[in-house]
């Protein structure tokens, strides 16, 4: 990253020169659209005077819409990037901070890097260039969880052998007391039939961590959305307002159709949950889809790479997630709800994981959206 600040403070300084006298003049504005993490020089007066094209979609705002404002309208003045910029000012030298968080309500970022440096032909300038690290931190805690997701299969494996067997015989021998006992001991029968279901239902959920092989087709995504909004607001969702904000133009998604619905009726019902708590004004869902290139990950235990340039986002207005329960989202049986397993979203991430996919999440009070990054059919996976 340090040479991408040096590379652009000769840039915007103008010292820049051909490789050889007979090309042409290097284009700094152009080379610096060019780059792929956000690039913003400011004026002495913290006046936003250059924003590459990163910049504009990190921060929201067009260049033009940025070259009226000045950092601090984006930015409460007690933001630590304002002291960055006045130690580099202080002491005429490039200076990094990480972990930054950039929160107004105009801007919420987190755990940005950001790096700061002067430019000598400018007294007072500043050229910022910030990195967003999210989904890299995102993709290792997933394959974290996906670990600890292979610990829920191998228990469940064991459960499914050693406990189900015994509790189908616990189950019978209730259903016959109920039938003759009295109806002070039925009671007690029937709690022991009733828990017994209870912890069938828990081990039927957790074999659905099992490493299975995934038949995979090409899947309309928006067909599954709608199949999904369809159920919910014929059931859980049934008063709740949806919005839909679909790219038409999208290619197929190389995925197992029924799990997708699984993942995205999952992530739904967790959304139509949050808008119903108490306080939460004018409650609705969200369901987004878009393409967004550049995003690539590593298929696990091979030397190759996956482009996952197409996504589907599922944003809700409630409160949020708790601060405290945030970094474990994804583990297995953890869980902010009272009468909650802890295995939905687990299970949400082990899907995705199967499918080469990458999962997000943006959460702030009054807003949280999950953000899934799918793989679309190559023509590799069409000659399949």
């Amino acid at each position: 990253m340090s040479n991408v600040v040096a590379r652009a403070s000769r840039l915007l300084s103008g010292r820049t020169r051909s490789v050889e006298s007979h090309t042409r003049p290097v284009d700094a504005a152009a080379i610096l659209s060019g780059l792929p993490v956000p690039v913003i020089l400011l004026d002495p007066d913290n006046r936003f005077r250059h924003a590459n094209h990163a910049a504009e979609q990190f921060l929201g705002i067009s260049a033009a819409g940025l070259s009226q404002l000045r950092l601090d309208d984006l930015l409460p003045k007690d933001n630590p990037l304002f002291l960055l910029i006045e130690h580099v000012r202080l002491t005429d030298s490039t200076i990094s901070d990480h972990e930054l968080n950039l929160h107004s309500p105009r801007l919420h970022k987190h755990g940005i890097t950001v790096q700061g440096s002067p430019l000598p032909e400018e007294p007072g300038a500043v050229l910022l260039v910030m990195q967003d690290a999210s989904a890299a931190r995102s993709l290792d805690r997933q394959l974290a969880f996906r670990g600890a997701a292979r610990s829920v299969s191998g228990m469940a494996a064991i459960l499914a052998h050693e406990v189900k067997n015994p509790l189908s015989g616990i189950r019978g021998a209730a259903q016959l007391l109920e039938a003759s006992v009295g109806p002070a001991d039925r009671v007690l029968a029937e709690l022991i039939r009733d828990e017994a279901d209870r912890i069938r239902d828990l081990v039927d959920r957790m074999e659905a961590f099992g490493d299975k092989p995934i038949a995979r087709t090409a899947v309309n995504i928006h067909r599954v959305l709608e199949h999904v909004r369809k159920l919910a607001q014929s059931g859980f969702a049934a008063h709740i307002p949806f919005k839909e904000n679909y790219d038409p133009s999208l290619p197929p998604v190389w995925a197992n159709r029924d799990q997708l619905i699984q993942v995205v009726l999952n992530l739904v019902k967790n959304a139509a949950e949050a808008v119903t708590q108490e306080g939460v004004i004018h409650p609705e869902i969200i369901l987004t889809t878009g393409f967004q290139h550049g995003m690539r990950v590593a298929i696990p235990g091979t030397n190759e790479r996956m482009d996952l340039p197409l996504f589907v986002s599922v944003r809700d207005n409630g409160h949020g997630i708790p601060d405290d329960i945030r970094p474990h989202l994804f583990e297995p049986f953890v869980t902010s709800k009272a009468a909650g397993t802890g295995l939905g979203l687990s299970l949400v991430a082990k899907i995705i994981g199967d499918h080469g996919g990458l999962i997000e999440v943006d959460s702030r009070p009054g807003r949280t959206e999950f953000r899934l990054h799918l793989p679309v059919v190559t023509e590799k996976d069409a000659d399949q």
